[in-house]
């Protein structure tokens, strides 16, 4: 067992100044919170730059930390005002920022090198790889992702350990996971659905949450182009097939704090106050018992973490379990209480038999549960009678029917109590001294510095009712609601002297003001630190300034390159056929882990004999864990390819750490939203895509930027084939597993689209986008850009598309290159002809119009 001073940290939500102030109360060592711009939670009350200063001094007066999330993914155009948030945080004295966007980090780097970094989950670091990157680009801290089990952090607490003597080995960082709340399908940052549906993305803090809709999970054939055919819905146990429950590793926090793990994260910063206050409680109170040796998980406890919210409860990936998914319901559960025994319907009144002592009171709320049906009621009045509990239903409820409670008074009164319980936290040692009768007041803090003010008033000699030693000490012991608690006051006093107690109170208040500033610069920068950072400032807006008054667009006379990802021997013969000069081959190696290898190789050399002098580049899987880069790494020094794609920075760090001199490429699972994130990623990478929730200005913008400092790398974008919108642990229920044969559709159905969905070798799973990503009739625009590659995605599809698709984009380019006068009536009848090969229609993206956050 760990000693209680090598105890995580707990990490609450604060997702308004009223949570922020309940989770101090409860007992949070830190709170992570966000302002109004460029958090990955755009819908919580959040805090303007004015609140955002208070909530940090609040917290640092009851010495909490606090963590920013600046999690968002950056455009070009927000650099500037990314940049200067930074600085402001810095100067209010955060203690760190949570960072998705490479570009952001590097900027924080730059700007204000003294502020720590921590690596948002948003950034999907899921191995041992992805921690040890973190650590060479100056973060202090990474939030993994909520895929990451125990296990696997054990070995990466093992192998991030010092060295021997002469033994390289990364540098020292903390790892953060969350260990209570809501847990999204996708792994984080990796996820698009929302913003493919309805413009709103979870990259930009604003998802919708489709995961929490129901679908219906389909089955079909795939005719020769990979598109469904005679589709038929698969029955399935539940509606929300990709909602899962919601975490709680409450009866295991021994077992957590003996890994190698920094802090302990509780999500909610969309929940109350209420629900901060009760959870951050009960884990607090649960590690301190942890940390005395007398560990035992509380019944009542575990009840009220039910009833605060629970989509019912797992204990998630972190632990190994089973049951992540709750596709039953994807709504609050609260705790079931009971069943409808009986209805009657002339008084509305349904009869429940309780299970257990737990009875509604009034106030709280129930919900009435069918197979097909829900009803919800606040209890009005509470009855018993004959041991069943009467209650007036708002609808007929069917017996049989089960009972939840899902909102309770009571437990709204005990948050309440935790909030107002918080006390005075910082012991002061008084001394009060004169002057020539002028009253001189001196503060000692708990660390020995000392703090004095001078009154501005003299106490004259008393003509009649000298102030008493006592009302003084009153005076001077009243702190009120701020953090300070007076413990002792000595003064050296005659007794005859007289002041107005006023006068008092106003010399007591300027010397807690004074104990304040001084506790709070020691957590803010100094003024020659600040004005650093500001000089840092001063020259990267001039720097960006500069660039954006020389930039132009107009059609460029780069023409791009075709590439083509394929994951079979057949789709990259097709796209080689069809007249790809690139190829991204990520071979389907099947369950079978201990041939992964061989069967990996003998694949590559039937790729490389299919492609000629069409150059090899082997595309890695999107989530590489340990295994997958313990077989790849060194397979890549059998020179059969002629480089490697990733899409994680892990993936990255592995390729480096191979050492074998190949080209490395990134793919869109990078999140390559501005010139920083392409500087923080070349070199190593040679070629970079650009994020498909790029609109063509933000994409020309990010070019243009790269251009003109000369980064020696290439950009391409997807321009046709199905958007990846969701990669999951989870492993979808199938009868068999799905998108290894070429004769297999599998999709998820909402009211009215199709998502194609694939299984991966690890048995993850994989969600497209309904409609298919066609950019051929905005080639014109994509040669304007400057872009050094367009790419098909083949995945999935069969020979015949790859071969044709590549077909019409070989033309399409050639016809932008000779720029006739009837360019676009040509590219139109060109993308007409791949309408009909298309899986569910075409669509432009993001391309035209940006996403609906879009401010300029």
């Amino acid at each position: 067992m760990k000693k209680r001073k090598d105890l995580p940290e707990l990490l609450a939500p604060a997702g308004s100044p009223e949570a922020l102030e309940a989770a101090i109360a409860a007992g949070a060592d830190a709170v992570y919170l966000s302002g109004k711009r460029f958090g990955a939670r755009k819908f919580a009350a959040n805090f303007d730059e004015a609140a955002m200063a208070r909530a940090i001094d609040y917290a640092h007066l009851r010495d909490v930390s606090v963590y920013v999330t600046v999690n968002t993914l950056i455009r070009e155009n927000e650099l500037g005002d990314v940049a200067e948030y930074l600085l402001k945080l810095y100067k209010m004295g955060a203690d760190a920022v949570l960072l998705q966007d490479l570009g952001a980090s590097l900027l924080a780097s730059r700007i204000v090198p003294e502020l720590a970094k921590h690596a948002s989950t948003q950034m999907t670091i899921h191995n041992r790889q992805g921690v040890t990157w973190a650590a060479e680009h100056g973060f202090s801290r990474v939030v993994l992702a909520r895929e990451v089990g125990l296990d696997e952090i054990e070995e990466m607490g093992r192998e991030m350990r010092p060295g021997r003597d002469g033994e390289k080995k990364p540098q020292p960082i903390g790892l953060e996971v969350f260990v209570h709340g809501a847990l999204c399908y996708s792994y984080s940052g990796q996820c698009l659905l929302s913003s493919a549906i309805g413009g709103r993305s979870g990259n930009r803090g604003m998802c919708a949450q489709p995961c929490r809709k129901s679908y219906v999970l389909l089955r079909g054939a795939k005719d020769r182009y990979g598109r469904p055919a005679s589709l038929a819905a698969v029955p399935q146990e539940g509606r929300y097939l990709i909602s899962t429950r919601d975490l709680c590793v409450y009866r295991h926090l021994e077992k957590i704090i003996r890994a190698p793990i920094s802090s302990l994260k509780i999500e909610g910063r969309m929940k109350s106050a209420e629900y901060v206050a009760i959870v951050t409680s009960i884990y607090k109170k649960a590690l301190r018992d942890a940390a005395g040796g007398r560990r035992s998980p509380s019944p009542e406890d575990e009840k009220d973490l039910a009833l605060s919210f629970n989509r019912g409860f797992t204990e998630g990936y972190l632990l190994g379990a089973r049951d992540i998914m709750g596709r039953e319901m994807s709504d609050n559960r609260g705790v079931f209480i009971g069943s409808v025994a009986s209805f009657d319907a002339q008084r509305n009144e349904a009869s429940v038999r309780l299970i257990g002592p737990l009875c509604p009171e009034k106030g709280d709320g129930l919900v009435f549960q069918s197979p097909d049906r829900e009803t919800g009621l606040v209890v009005q009045r509470v009855a018993q009678k004959d041991g069943l509990l009467r209650l007036i239903t708002p609808e007929r409820v069917r017996p049989g029917a089960k009972v939840y409670l899902t909102g309770s008074t009571a437990l709204a009164k005990k948050a309440q109590e935790i909030i107002a319980s918080a006390k005075a936290q910082i012991p002061l040692d008084l001394s009060l001294t004169w002057q020539e009768e002028t009253p001189l007041l001196e503060a000692a803090l708990p660390d020995g510095q000392a703090v004095s003010v001078k009154a501005s008033f003299r106490m004259e000699k008393a003509k009649s009712q000298p102030t008493s030693r006592e009302q003084i000490e009153s005076q001077l012991r009243r702190t009120g609601r701020t953090p300070f608690l007076v413990r002792k006051i000595e003064m050296d006093y005659s007794g005859d002297l007289f002041a107005p107690l006023g006068a008092l109170n106003q010399l007591r208040r300027d010397l807690l003001e004074k104990v304040q500033e001084a506790l709070l610069n020691k957590r803010r920068p100094t003024e020659e630190n600040a004005q650093l950072a500001g000089n840092k400032l001063h020259e990267f807006l001039e720097e960006i300034n500069l660039s954006a008054s020389q930039s132009t667009l107009s059609l460029s006379s780069r023409v791009p390159s075709l590439a083509v990802y394929a994951d079979s021997p057949e789709t990259l013969r097709g796209a080689v056929e069809g007249g790809c000069q690139r190829v991204y081959f990520e071979p389907i190696l099947g369950r079978e882990k201990n041939d992964r290898a061989a069967k990996a190789e003998k694949l590559i050399d039937e790729a490389k004999a299919i492609c000629g002098r069409v150059p090899l580049i082997w595309k890695w899987p999107r989530i590489t864990p340990a295994d997958f880069l313990e077989f790849a790494g060194p397979l890549l020094d059998r020179k059969k390819i002629d480089g490697i794609m990733v899409e994680n920075v892990g993936a990255v760090q592995a390729a480096m750490e191979a050492g074998f001199g190949l080209h490395i490429l990134g793919a869109s699972g990078l999140n390559v939203c501005n010139h920083l994130a392409v500087q923080a990623l070349a070199p190593p990478l040679e070629l970079l895509t650009l994020s498909p929730e790029l609109s063509f200005r933000q994409l020309a913008a990010t070019v243009a930027e790269v251009r003109s400092h000369s980064y020696p790398v290439k950009m391409e974008l997807l321009v046709q084939g199905s958007l990846e919108v969701m990669v999951a642990r989870d492993s979808m229920p199938l009868p068999v597993r799905a998108g290894s044969g070429p004769g297999e559709f599998w999709g998820l159905q909402d009211m009215r689209r199709i998502f194609p969905l694939r299984l991966d070798d690890d048995n993850r799973t994989h969600i497209f986008n309904s409609a298919e990503t066609c950019l051929l009739d905005q080639m014109p625009e994509i040669f304007a850009i400057g872009l050094d590659g367009v790419a098909l995605d083949a995945r999935g599809r069969t020979e015949d598309y790859a071969r044709r698709v590549s077909e019409i984009y070989r033309k399409g380019i050639d016809l932008t290159e000779r720029r006739s006068a009837a360019l676009r009536q040509e590219l139109e009848s060109l993308k007409e002809s791949i309408r009909p090969l298309a899986l569910g229609g075409i669509t432009h993206g993001h391309f035209q119009k940006g996403l609906k956050d879009e401010i300029s």
